[in-house]
C-alpha cells in the first residue's frame, strides 16, 4: 500500500503541475504515465516470481488479470541501464522542470508545495520504498533482478 500510495502521489503531484501548465499537457501527461505502467505490466511483470501473486508494488496481480503468465527465468533477460530509465525518470523530472517555468513566470505556493513534495517522494521516498521495504524482502532479486544489478552494484 505504501509504495502505490508514493507512486500515485508522484503522479498526482506531476498531473497538478502539468496541469497548471494547460490542461491537454496534463493529459498528455496521464497517457504518458498510462503507457508506461501498461508496459510494465504487460513486457515485465508477467515474467516476474511475483506474477499473480501480491508484490511489493501490487503489480503482479494486476498483470495475471490481463496477460498470461511468462517464464520468470526470462526475467532477468531485460537489461536496465540508466538509459533505459530515462523514460521512468521522466515521469517526475518533466513536472519538475515545468514546476520550476511556472514559478519563475508566476511564484505560487501551491506549485512550489507541489515540487518539494515531488523532489522528496521521487528521491528519499523511492529510496525508502525500494530499500527498506520492497526489494530488500523480494524473492525475484534472488533468481536475478535487472533493477537490482543497476541500482546496487
Amino acid at each position: 500500500m505504501i509504495s502505490n500510495f508514493l507512486s500515485i502521489a508522484v503522479y498526482g503531484l506531476g498531473l497538478f503541475i502539468m496541469y497548471q501548465v494547460h490542461w491537454a499537457i496534463a493529459a498528455a501527461y496521464l497517457v504518458y504515465i498510462l503507457a508506461l505502467e501498461v508496459r510494465l505490466i504487460k513486457n515485465h511483470c508477467p515474467n516476474c516470481y511475483y506474477w499473480g501473486k501480491t508484490c511489493g508494488f501490487g503489480k503482479g496481480r494486476v498483470s495475471a488479470l490481463f496477460f498470461r503468465q511468462g517464464d520468470p527465468h526470462r526475467f532477468c533477460d531485460l537489461e536496465i541501464t540508466w538509459k533505459t530509465m530515462i523514460p521512468d525518470f521522466l515521469v517526475w523530472i518533466v513536472p519538475v522542470v515545468a514546476a520550476i517555468v511556472l514559478l519563475i513566470m508566476h511564484f505560487s505556493v501551491y506549485i512550489l508545495i507541489a515540487l518539494i513534495l515531488l523532489i522528496v517522494f521521487s528521491s528519499v521516498g523511492n529510496a525508502f520504498i525500494r530499500g527498506s521495504l520492497t526489494c530488500k524482502y523480494c524473492i525475484q532479486k534472488e533468481t536475478g533482478c535487472p533493477a537490482d544489478k543497476l541500482f546496487n552494484k
